[in-house]
């Protein structure tokens, strides 16, 4: 089955992103636990995870669809130790509220060297930077996102997520997003069937498909390799939709959580609608 929803608002209460998602007929969703602009949180209380597990299981939900996603503030590969500590322990964080809601996964964007170490550095930065977190919180597992190598930010060839991967201690505790915005920006082809075909068997020869547990279906403004991290709707800007339909027709992206960052919220139920039907 194929697990497909978006990145749905929580305001008003974290259980409410399984009600919004259910609202687009969605069958997966991803959520911030916190405010993703903001380093702290109030913790969540009794009342916040009962009423989010009830609507998760009153909705049709599992952890197996939701795919949560940390804070935009974070960068564990910081070359500063101090402010690399600070985003640890955020994300240490993260961690554990996602182990309170009895949620599988957190989803990050690995992090940025800022031009004052090499990438290499950075990536073993991360990989510690993970194994220190998985000691302090049990379960969950982090799911590095792919980037579009904006700026300093590494994580756009899939040799550095093997990088990372092959830094981590307990390879339980690690997977993979591919977000195909990011893909496209990074300078891989998904414009075509071949394209598509050729990406992800390098994918799978350098990382394996057994890290894939979930995707970012985006369409992108911007041209292939351009490094800026631009979304669209799916059906608009310079990627098309021949990914979409790979991925539609493709078993090996079943039963993991698959979601929209389209910048058009209005959409989400027509876009999940459209990706249903591309399934021959």
């Amino acid at each position: 089955m194929y697990y497909i929803g978006a990145h749905v608002s929580t305001a008003g209460g974290v259980f409410n992103a399984p009600i919004n998602a259910k609202k687009i007929g969605a069958n997966a969703l991803s959520l911030f636990t916190k405010n993703q602009r903001q380093w702290k949180a109030k913790p969540f209380t009794e009342d916040d995870i009962s009423k989010f597990n009830d609507e998760m299981q009153k909705n049709g939900f599992t952890a197996d669809m939701v795919l949560p996603h940390d804070s935009y503030l974070i960068n564990i590969g910081h070359p500063d130790p101090e402010k690399r500590k600070k985003s640890l322990d955020a994300f240490i964080d993260e961690l554990e509220r996602c182990h309170q809601l009895g949620l599988k996964y957190l989803n990050f964007h690995p992090g940025s060297h800022l031009r004052e170490i090499s990438e290499e550095e950075c990536l073993k930065l991360i990989s510690e930077s993970m194994n220190s977190a998985f000691s302090q919180v049990p379960d969950v597992i982090a799911v590095i996102e792919n980037t579009a190598g904006q700026g300093s930010n590494v994580g756009y060839k899939f040799e550095h997520l093997k990088s990372i991967i092959d830094g981590i201690d307990d390879k339980s505790r690690v997977g993979v997003c591919i977000d195909t915005c990011h893909t496209h920006a990074s300078g891989y082809d998904l414009l075509t069937e071949a394209g598509c075909k050729a990406t992800f068997d390098e994918f799978d020869k350098i990382i394996g498909f057994d890290y894939l547990y979930g995707m970012h279906l985006n369409g992108a403004k911007v041209l292939q390799g351009s490094h800026v991290d631009r979304h669209h709707s799916l059906e608009q800007g310079e990627l098309g939709v021949e990914i979409f339909k790979f991925v539609m027709n493709d078993s090996r992206f079943e039963n993991m959580p698959m979601v929209l960052e389209t910048i058009d919220s209005t959409i989400w139920k027509e876009e999940i609608e459209l990706l249903r039907e591309m399934t021959e």
